[in-house]
């Protein structure tokens, strides 16, 4: 299935297989979970959501500082 992918103003479209959640796609584009917020179709959503066909997914970089 396809989805389009947007990491900071980087815009894509990839391929990845059925029944994967936002963790599993954290993990194939090596972003580890705890930095990010992700959103779906403009929803911010939990590691555990699944992700489906043609959906927009857009991973923001958490900033940590004190």
């Amino acid at each position: 299935m396809k989805i389009k992918l947007i990491i900071g103003e980087k815009e894509e479209l990839i391929e990845i297989s059925e029944n994967k959640t936002v963790k599993n796609l954290l993990d194939i584009i090596d972003i580890a979970s705890e930095t990010v917020v992700v959103k779906k179709n403009d929803y911010i959503v939990i590691d555990e959501e699944l992700i489906e066909d043609g959906d927009l997914i857009e991973v923001i970089q958490v900033i940590y500082g004190g």
